[in-house]
């Protein structure tokens, strides 16, 4: 099929823009790939659509995903429910932490990168954490998103203490990579995109300036800063701050412990899917418990769960069928064949950004990094060898190509839950946070060029 293979993701990035429901565009982005695959026969790919479409439920870390992401719904209706998202503001506005614009981003900033364990869980919890204190100062949810965004997703593929760590862990021991340990050490230093865009994050915060579609974005946020949101929190609800702390560091510590459980002691090893699930689970019994001990919503305790996950279904809905694009996608060759289109190059200097940019271009129209990385890493380590390229350098650019292309993407997973986190719109945050990508991104393959040169 050749290039055909890249019209369905492209059929959804143009639907998503031009009509910003991206609803429709990943629906007929499913529609175009069943198509493709059933022959270009619309009727045999409508039916292949539904099937793949059930074909979901077969994977069990899809399914956890999904049920994870109704649960937390639970989760975010009991803990404001009992006050703790105000109680836990008003603490850190009456302490200074959160007092002003720049506070309020920097306690955010640093959440996302000290809770590295799962992206997941780092997204949304400081998306919690965020969202009441960037209202409290009337800062945009689009800049919140994209604080959280990209840090969340950049430290976890720098501090490799995670999931993602153990699998591309898993790829360079199946690939026959002598020190694979040493290999992954090795690209921290030299992933570029993610160390960048971390840095300008909290440049960003620091200055407390946006460009671009991100600062018209805060601009009409302080215009809708209302009295109230501005006001202090009331001095009584101090106490009950517990009720988002507790919850927040169930969800964290239980990732955590959940994730060496599942692995036999071995964190690298362990579960990401089970131990978010299980986490939040614990955490939303705990927040639930915490209600129904303030007997101010006495009869009405399901049915806050249940409206917390009625308002999540939408964002649900979105990861459902992203996830069924994937699956798609991947059937139809979308990923191997853009990553091949790697191979085509005559100096092997450019290996490095070459990489990059496929990485970047298979993540962006798959919506997935760990696709990515499955399809590209296999690819790197020989073309490295051949090329005399240092392999952690190559595995690198693949990494940070990953995340990159992610960050431009409106079907990738991780966008997708930093918009449900900070309750912004998903395209508004696709848009505001585009033109940092790709300043980050073509300043990456700058100097991509210039190590692949210098080695």
């Amino acid at each position: 099929m050749d290039a055909v293979v890249v019209a369905p993701p492209l059929v959804a990035l143009v639907v998503a823009m031009w009509t910003r429901n991206v609803y429709a565009a990943l629906g007929l982005a499913i529609l175009a790939s069943e198509t493709l695959l059933a022959g270009f026969n619309p009727a045999l790919g409508a039916l292949g659509s539904v099937e793949r479409a059930v074909g979901v439920f077969s994977d069990s870390g899809n399914a956890r995903i999904l049920v994870f992401c109704l649960i937390i719904g639970a989760l975010i209706a009991y803990v404001q429910a009992a006050g703790g998202f105000e109680s836990m503001v008003g603490l850190l506005t009456r302490s200074g932490f959160a007092s002003t614009p720049r506070r309020a981003g920097l306690v955010t900033a640093i959440a996302g990168v000290v809770l590295f364990v799962e992206t997941n869980v780092s997204l949304l919890a400081t998306g919690l954490l965020g969202r009441p204190m960037f209202e409290r100062v009337g800062l945009s949810r689009a800049r919140l998103a994209y604080i959280i965004d990209s840090t969340c997703a950049p430290v976890s593929v720098l501090i490799l203490f995670n999931g993602w760590g153990a699998f591309v862990l898993s790829l360079l021991v199946a690939n026959g990579v002598e020190a694979p340990l040493e290999v992954l050490l090795g690209t921290i230093v030299l992933n570029v995109y993610a160390l960048m865009t971390i840095a300008i994050v909290f440049i960003t915060v620091l200055s407390n300036r946006t460009f671009g579609p991100l600062a018209a974005a805060d601009a009409s946020a302080a215009l809708d800063l209302s009295p109230s949101l501005a006001a202090p929190a009331r001095p009584d609800t101090k106490g009950r701050a517990l009720y988002f702390a507790a919850p927040m560091l169930v969800l964290v510590i239980g990732s955590v412990g959940f994730m060496v459980w599942t692995g036999d002691g071995n964190i690298l090893r362990g579960s990401g899917s089970k131990a978010i699930l299980w986490s939040v689970v614990l955490a939303t019994a705990l927040a639930f418990t915490f209600l129904a001990l303030e007997r101010s919503a006495t009869g009405k305790l399901v049915d806050i769960g249940f409206k917390g996950m009625g308002d999540l279904l939408p964002a649900v809905a979105i990861i459902f069928l992203a996830l069924a694009l994937g699956d798609s996608l991947k059937a139809l060759g979308t990923g191997l064949f853009l990553s091949n289109l790697a191979k085509e190059m005559t100096i092997p200097a450019l290996l490095p950004a070459i990489l990059f940019i496929a990485a970047g271009l298979t993540a962006f129209t798959t919506g997935t990094s760990w696709g990515t990385y499955g399809i590209l890493i296999p690819l790197a380590i020989p073309l490295a060898a051949g090329a005399g390229v240092p392999l952690p350098l190559a595995v690198a650019a693949v990494l940070g190509g990953g995340v990159f292309g992610d960050h431009c993407s409106p079907i990738s997973d991780t966008t997708i839950i930093a918009s449900l986190a900070s309750g912004c719109d998903h395209i508004e945050h696709v848009r505001t946070q585009l033109p940092y990508a790709l300043v980050t991104g073509g300043l990456s393959i700058l100097i991509y060029l210039a190590l692949g040169f210098a080695v």
